[in-house]
């Protein structure tokens, strides 16, 4: 038997303690396949609000970029971060006796925005005492050398991760799901990143319009020969007011199965390196904007029992 390098189990031997990530979801941020830099409409499986619990009615009609010149927002922002962190946090410590979190800046692309407004929000929530880091998601184009400088910086005094969405490695799935990136761009940025010593991320989706089992195992392999920290997996699920759901409604579009998809996680987890951190292996959602696959909205730990169950056939402990 063998006990895999979680994302959790790593925490708890750094910091000597549980450690949880609150994620938050500031007013203002958007992405470049959203605001028309390089798309419009955003993925096809992505509705920012299904999949974020802190982002509900928290929208605006401004949006941020690269080259915003201006930021009216800065104040809201800094006070939803600072809500959005102590509402959850009571809420881990009074259920969970939580004491230790990182903050994940989690919905839309988190860098996509002039460097000042970057440094007040990210060194804002590093500032909080019970904080040992944060984590910020975005995307392969919403980066340059400043930010990665400014994130240098910071982790010399805290944890810092940058996760970025891949979803693919494959350029005709990515180009059908509308990422408006190929992954050429996508693994020029993870290598510069690298280069400036961060801890990297990547989150994979399983079940994409048009991408076999095969294809996404051979995905896997290519990413692990970035030299990235951590990994999260996903199942594709379709939920209402996407373009996915407008495919799946007339039968273009087909989600794994469940077995499907444990069949080619637990693959996938035998391919990665040992070094590589597990962050996720399920994700579903409970509410009725899921249309499919039903089994993404049962019990998350029910999806994690049967993950483990089938890794431990393999020798593999979660």
């Amino acid at each position: 038997m063998r006990e895999l390098n979680t994302f959790g189990r790593y925490l708890k031997k750094r910091f000597k303690t549980r450690v949880y990530k609150i994620p938050v979801s500031v007013v203002g941020f958007t992405c470049p396949n959203i605001d028309g830099k390089v798309a419009r409409g955003g993925c096809v499986y992505c509705e920012n609000e299904s999949f974020s619990p802190n982002l509900a009615n928290n929208r605006s009609k401004f949006t941020l970029s690269l080259d915003s010149l201006q930021n009216p927002l800065l104040d809201l922002q800094l006070e939803e971060l600072d809500r959005q962190y102590e509402e959850t946090k009571k809420h881990f410590l009074r259920n969970y006796g939580i004491k230790r979190y990182i903050i994940y800046f989690q919905s839309f692309s988190n860098t996509y925005a002039p460097l000042e407004t970057l440094k007040k929000l990210y060194e804002r929530a590093l500032g909080k005492k019970d904080v040992v880091g944060i984590s910020i998601g975005t995307r392969a184009d919403c980066v340059n050398d400043e930010i990665f400088k400014h994130l240098k910086e910071l982790s010399k005094k805290k944890e810092i991760w940058i996760e970025f969405g891949v979803q693919s490695t494959n350029d005709e799935v990515l180009q059908k799901t509308n990422r408006g990136e190929t992954y050429k761009e996508i693994k020029k940025s993870i290598i510069r990143a690298k280069e400036y010593g961060l801890n990297v991320c990547v989150h994979m989706i399983f079940g994409l319009p048009k991408e076999t089992p095969q294809m996404m195992l051979e995905g896997i392999r290519e990413i692990s020969t970035l030299g990235v920290d951590s990994i999260k997996f996903h199942p594709c699920y379709v939920v209402k007011n996407t373009i996915l759901a407008n495919d799946y409604m007339v039968k273009k579009y087909e989600p794994l199965s469940e077995d499907e998809y444990i069949k080619t996680l637990v693959e996938a987890i035998k391919i990665l390196p040992p070094d590589i951190k597990i962050q996720r292996v399920a994700a579903g959602i409970s509410n009725d904007t899921l249309l499919a696959p039903k089994w993404c909205g049962d019990d998350k730990n029910k999806q994690m029992k049967k993950i483990k169950k089938a890794l431990l056939k393999e020798g593999l402990i979660y």
